[in-house]
């Protein structure tokens, strides 16, 4: 006890250096902690994936399109459950930095495969009878003010043109976590117009998506499509969802590295001024620790207690971070709620901050533990300041 008052007394005894410290680490942390809650974002749908739900697209790229007449065969493979179809649409709202997704199902088999998207009964029956009529979730409905019944237009990129939509629904996510700033409208509507104004287009999807009976028969009857349309003129590609959003996830895995080497370097600089700091206060002090050691304290007592003022200093900067980091999750939720579903620390980013925060304490005690643990009782005495 006695030695655990003398750390926190002599951790803090330059009160102005000991403070920008440890606000130093604390905001090093913060940078760490959001940081690392922004990468595991990205990874935030593949983890939301459904083990039982597979996604059919064309062997070659997303971008080509596969027949409509493959559902019923799909449909006829032993295990398939459910089966529905889309295209990505690509609209865009107002100008381009209003973006969210926007999609063309099939609405009734669309809604059965992903119940996460929760509607009440009336909108869904409503959405379902409108051609025209669209559902949106609950943030993006929050965002510009939309009520049910407002007309949406958006501007076609793949799709040219300007399409009208009806809201008749705003769905919620089951989580907390379930993407709710995405439009949804009827994959008959677009193929009804480009009938009319781009036939050769017409009957064809982007992707199907597939419901399996049981999840350990996701493989075979992946293997079972490909293998009906194989030596087609459009072959497939079937996989699980969680594979199908690694495929997007891995086309911005550049991003991915540079945001997590860039929260390593925040924790590098900080343990590099930690370190300094000190360095400066075991060099003020090595008369003190000469005197120590004269009065019987030994190498391992001073070696404990410039050890523990690293410690505490860091620590105290950890905790005030992982502290100030709610806050500001919960502030980037809700400014930047158009760009996150959810910003929340997870247990394991905790763990990692103060993991962190400890490391920088060890890291910057280590040469100022060695120096005050071996200096000799002349050679300190000699020292002045």
């Amino acid at each position: 006890m006695f030695f655990l008052k003398l750390i926190i007394r002599n951790a803090f005894r330059h009160k102005l250096r000991s403070t920008l410290t440890v606000v130093g680490i604390a905001i090093a942390i913060i940078a760490f902690g959001l940081l690392s809650t922004l990468v595991g974002l990205w990874y935030h749908g593949v983890e939301a994936s459904s083990a039982s739900r597979l996604v059919t697209r064309n062997a070659i790229s997303l971008v080509f399109p596969l027949p409509l007449s493959y559902k019923d065969r799909i449909r006829q493979v032993p295990g398939v459950k459910t089966v529905s179809y889309g295209n990505w649409f690509g609209g865009i709202y107002i100008d381009e930095k209003h973006f969210f997704a926007n999609e063309a199902m099939e609405p009734k088999s669309f809604l059965e495969l992903y119940p996460e998207f929760i509607l009440t009964p009336e909108q869904r029956e409503a959405f379902i009878r409108d051609r025209k009529g669209c559902i949106v979730g609950k943030r993006l409905a929050d965002t510009y003010g939309w009520k049910i019944g407002d007309l949406i237009t958006l501007r076609g990129t793949i799709f040219p043109g300007q399409w009208e939509f009806v809201l008749r629904g705003i769905y919620r996510g089951a989580e907390k976590g379930t993407e709710e700033r995405a439009l949804f409208f009827h994959w008959d509507y677009l193929n009804e117009t480009l009938k009319k104004t781009a036939p050769r287009r017409a009957d064809q999807v982007g992707f199907y998506m597939i419901d399996v009976e049981r999840p350990e028969l996701a493989a075979e009857v992946s293997q079972a499509v490909d293998a009906i349309f194989k030596n087609s003129l459009a072959e497939t590609l079937t996989e699980t969802e969680k594979a199908f959003q690694l495929g997007f996830v891995a086309m911005t895995e550049a991003i991915l590295v540079a945001i997590q080497i860039v929260s390593y370097v925040v924790i590098v600089i900080i343990m590099v001024v930690a370190a300094n700091t000190m360095a400066m206060t075991a060099r003020e002090r090595i008369a003190e620790y000469a005197t120590m050691k004269t009065l019987g304290f030994g190498g391992w007592h001073i070696a404990g207690i410039v050890f523990g003022e690293s410690l505490v200093i860091a620590l105290s900067g950890g905790l005030l971070g992982v502290a100030l980091t709610f806050p500001a999750a919960q502030w980037i939720q809700v400014e930047l709620a158009q760009f996150f579903p959810a910003f929340t620390i997870a247990p394991h980013t905790i763990a990692l901050d103060l993991l962190a925060a400890l490391v920088v304490g060890v890291a910057a005690g280590i040469f100022p533990t060695w120096r005050g643990a071996t200096i000799g009782i002349a050679e300190g005495l000699r020292r002045i300041g």
